[in-house]
């Protein structure tokens, strides 16, 4: 599935949360179903079925957590969630979303035209929930459906005590996840295919964390560390050339976030959590775990299309691969299961801030 196909639709459907917008004494999720009152005449119209989770930590029993609505391409369902805390601050609210079976992606590109859902939203994505929201959200949007002719669209819904992360519903987990189906003609989805990213760079590292070392394959994106700690559970693994100590030798090298500072010799300042961040004690790092043991050469790298084509591989126990060349391919399985293939396209041999790797990845949706 490309990229277009995933961006477009993710930028058109967040227009929800823009008719719920209110004063800083109240929540902007305030936004409960309009009822089925029709006019003063007294008669009634009919509203549609709405497709509602519910979570309320007091009465489990009470919970709806999957909800469902067919839709109509070029039309928009109607989505409601209630999440009531009792004992649990909820913090923060994370959703995703997860288009026709490509894989689970956050659902946070809202259209910001109000000041109030501008504060709501935190560095990464999620949703703040302050003020009265913090033990009680209720809030209705629209899913608009794509023009397709079958398949899902799932959004996933879940609040935190604190930071979260967009690939661990546990995280810190307060109340969900529910989820809500959105169908289109039979539902079925095509054949997954494999999430592909090209050229990326990473830059041989600074000790201040201001170079784009750190890779994400949530959303493809380089990393400096010096961006915040907001952005730690995106950080999957990160680049350096050689090292101090027994690695001396290690020449172009991959290590995990969780081993890089080991792997490298040298603390990057901000990878870590500082003692005054917020969930300090608790913080994790995300673990990789690389292999070069693999029959796949670069030719076969490029033929791999599909999702499936990369069930063979199989996790190895090392967080740190060195030596890297151009050409080679390296199989790998992240912090959260899925399995990839890295492939190595270019290297700017150095220590420098401004030496380089070069390399393409597939990785499973």
């Amino acid at each position: 599935m490309t990229k277009h196909l995933k961006y477009t639709f993710l930028i058109c459907t967040i227009a929800l949360f823009i008719g719920s917008c209110s004063s800083d004494d109240g929540s902007v999720f305030d936004t409960p179903i309009p009822d089925n009152t029709g006019g003063d005449d007294g008669d009634e119209t009919e509203e549609p079925e709405v497709a509602t989770i519910v979570f309320d930590e007091a009465v489990p029993s009470s919970n709806i957590t999957t909800a469902s609505a067919s839709g109509e391409a070029g039309t928009s369902v109607t989505g409601r969630v209630i999440f009531t805390s009792d004992a649990t601050t909820q913090r923060r609210m994370y959703i995703t979303q997860n288009y026709l079976g490509q894989g689970e992606m956050p659902f946070s590109s809202f259209d910001l035209v109000s000041d109030d859902l501008d504060k709501a939203l935190k560095a990464d994505g999620s949703i703040d929930l302050d003020g009265a929201t913090k033990k009680e959200i209720d809030f209705s949007f629209p899913l608009p459906v794509p023009d397709i002719d079958n398949g899902e669209i799932v959004y996933t819904f879940w609040t935190t005590t604190g930071k979260g992360d967009f690939r661990d519903v546990t995280k810190r987990l307060a109340l969900g996840a529910g989820q809500i189906t959105v169908t289109v003609g039979t539902g079925a989805n095509p054949a997954a295919a494999v999430r592909e990213f090209t050229n990326v760079k990473l830059f041989a590292p600074a000790q201040d964390g201001t170079t784009e070392s750190f890779f994400s394959l949530l959303n493809e994106t380089v990393y400096r560390i010096n961006v915040g700690p907001e952005f730690r559970a995106f950080w999957d693994f990160g680049y350096y050339y050689g090292a101090s100590g027994d690695s001396a030798n290690d020449n172009a090298s991959f290590a995990s976030t969780e081993q890089y500072d080991a792997s490298f010799g040298f603390a990057v300042e901000g990878l870590e959590p500082g003692a005054d961040e917020e969930n300090a004690a608790t913080e994790t790092l995300n673990q990789m775990f690389f292999s070069t043991s693999t029959t796949i050469d670069v030719a076969a790298f490029d033929a791999i299309t599909l999702n499936g084509e990369l069930n063979f591989i199989a996790s190895s126990s090392s967080q740190k691969i060195t030596n890297l060349g151009v050409g080679d391919v390296i199989e790998f399985v992240d912090n959260y299961g899925k399995k990839g293939l890295i492939k190595i396209t270019a290297i700017e041999a150095g220590f420098n801030n401004n030496d380089f790797i070069e390399f393409d990845v597939k990785i499973q949706p």
